[in-house]
């Protein structure tokens, strides 16, 4: 990910926590990890470097936290020690080296194991093994520039891939001073492999590059389809760049192969593809193909368990639909950014993202002023909902009746009573027991009158909280055993329990009432 200001959120999803509660996100971490005993890693922490102060606040106030990051920046704070990852070791040219003294370096033994990995019969002799270790040395010990080049064994034996690599470094050096040496190495290395890259090739792997957090072969198709010639089957071309250690394969959450740049063979791709000027035409097709993936992907509970098939697709993609968001945001479709914030909504709900959710969500309310009743009411509610999870009450009741004004503009629509609910749990959850029985009264009976009956004992659970919260005791049990009964002949899972009574129903449905009767209106059980 590129942005700072997830960097909490996304160190909190990863612990466990919920993006709930009134307090700020950070403070609530300092809680969770105070007295914990925990390395926290930080990868590739330059892409967020602003989020440095949060790293050191977590230190500050967590005395048993021990923080690595790898980053090609300091981060500037305190109680920071730097540690410089040196290339691997490459011996000393010398004239009569043997061949058991130049293998004993890191850099070559990585260079002869890369090298096997494409030609098993690959093997250092008296008169390559001097020439691979001026290529590692040429490639200053940096391990990616020494994976790249081995895998060019295959096609170029090691005195043609020297003579290569001695044409190109002149070439494309001159990188800035400031960088470290093994940036500007790096650097030629990977426009060294691009080069040599088939012009069929080289416009695929730019392509790919757009990808954030890897892609599956559908997603390559549908985006990059354009960089392939008519019959080219699109696994032989991704599996082509996989062989030249450009992409690296895994397994997905389904079983299906992902591919995955290293991030600073990514960053190379994303400058090729800005000069390419095909940059805005792939964002926008792999934009496209995330607001497609996103409407396909029904988030909807099965059985009792509520499973969710689409969530493990949609986490692993997770990096890649920020980065749609990202484009449509500063695009000039509007309604294609409200409607693949809107689909999210639910995701965001189930996995906890609660302020990344409300941040695109009120974003895209606001730029699709035009979109249609329909899309700005759900969008609303899907706002309001993750406002109100996090205790944010007071934006969440605007939003949730902007969106209850919306939906009742569009005939039938199924917002209607699902915003009434909600308005009505908020004021039942915040004790507000005269001001929550009339949105719940309203949501009953629409949900009546479409059939809905697992919505309906639902509601009137809440119904029956409501009249405990008020000390109508018989009115309370008379509403709860109603639900109950509903959701035993509906089939609905949700508020069923095979206890009865007042304070079986909220026991078991999870919701307690903010304000009980008084003591002397209560009864046992």
């Amino acid at each position: 990910m590129t942005d700072p200001a997830l960097v909490a959120s996304t160190i909190a999803s990863t612990l466990g926590m919920r993006d709930a509660g009134d307090e700020p996100l950070e403070a609530r971490l300092k809680t969770f990890l105070r007295d914990e005993h925990l390395l926290l890693v930080l990868d590739n922490f330059e892409q967020v470097v602003e989020a440095a102060p949060v790293v050191a606040d977590l230190l500050a106030a967590c005395p048993a936290l021990k923080v690595l990051v790898t980053s090609r920046v300091r981060l500037r704070v305190s109680g920071e020690h730097e540690h410089t990852v040196p290339p691997l070791e490459v011996a000393e040219q010398e004239e009569a080296a043997s061949v058991e003294d130049v293998a004993g370096s890191g850099a070559v033994r990585l260079f002869v194991a890369r090298a096997r990995a494409v030609k098993a019969d690959f093997a250092l002799t008296p008169e390559t093994a001097s020439v691979v270790a001026t290529i590692c040395r040429r490639l200053d010990g940096l391990p990616l520039a020494i994976e790249l080049a081995a895998a060019r064994i295959k096609v170029l034996p090691p005195a043609a891939l020297l003579a290569r690599l001695e044409k190109r470094l002149p070439l494309l050096g001159g990188g800035g001073r400031d960088l470290p040496v093994r940036q500007q190495s790096m650097r030629d290395a990977i426009a060294w492999s691009y080069d040599l890259l088939s012009p069929k090739e080289q416009p695929l792997f730019r392509r790919l590059a757009v990808f954030v957090g890897g892609f599956t072969l559908e997603a390559a198709e549908a985006v990059v389809g354009g960089a392939l010639d008519p019959g080219v089957d699109p696994f032989e071309a991704v599996a082509s760049l996989v062989d030249t250690s450009l992409l690296r394969q895994e397994n997905g959450p389904t079983g299906e192969p992902r591919y995955r740049m290293l991030e600073m063979v990514r960053e190379f791709g994303l400058e090729r593809l800005a000069a390419s000027g095909e940059e805005a035409a792939v964002r926008a097709a792999h934009a496209a193909h995330f607001l497609a993936l996103a409407e396909r992907a029904v988030l909807e509970p099965h059985g009792d368990t509520a499973i969710y098939p689409w969530l493990p697709v949609l986490d692993d993609e997770h990096p890649n639909l920020r980065a749609a968001l990202g484009w449509l945001a500063g695009a000039d479709d509007a309604g294609a950014f409200l409607r693949l914030a809107t689909r999210l909504s639910q995701f965001w709900y189930l996995r906890g993202h609660f302020s990344e959710g409300r941040r695109w969500l009120e974003e895209a309310v606001a730029r699709a002023g035009g979109a249609p009743p329909a899309l700005r009411a759900a969008a609303l509610y899907g706002a309001g909902r993750l406002a109100h999870y996090q205790g944010d009450d007071a934006r969440a009741v605007p939003l949730l009746e902007e969106a209850l004004g919306l939906a009742r503009c569009v005939d039938g629509s199924w917002l209607t009573p699902t915003a009434l609910l909600l308005l009505g749990v908020v004021a039942e959850d915040r004790g507000q027991y005269a001001r929550a029985e009339p949105p719940l009264q309203e949501a009953l009976a629409l949900y009546r009158e479409g059939g809905h009956a697992g919505l309906a004992s639902l509601t009137l659970g809440h119904l029956g909280i409501v009249a405990y919260g008020r000390g109508d005791l018989v009115r309370a049990d008379q509403t709860l055993e109603e639900a109950l009964a509903l959701a035993r002949t509906s089939g609905d899972p949700s508020p069923r329990s095979p206890s009865s009574g007042t304070s079986g129903w909220w026991l078991a449905s999870g919701a307690t009432p903010r304000k009980p009767p008084p003591a002397s209106r209560r009864r046992s059980p």
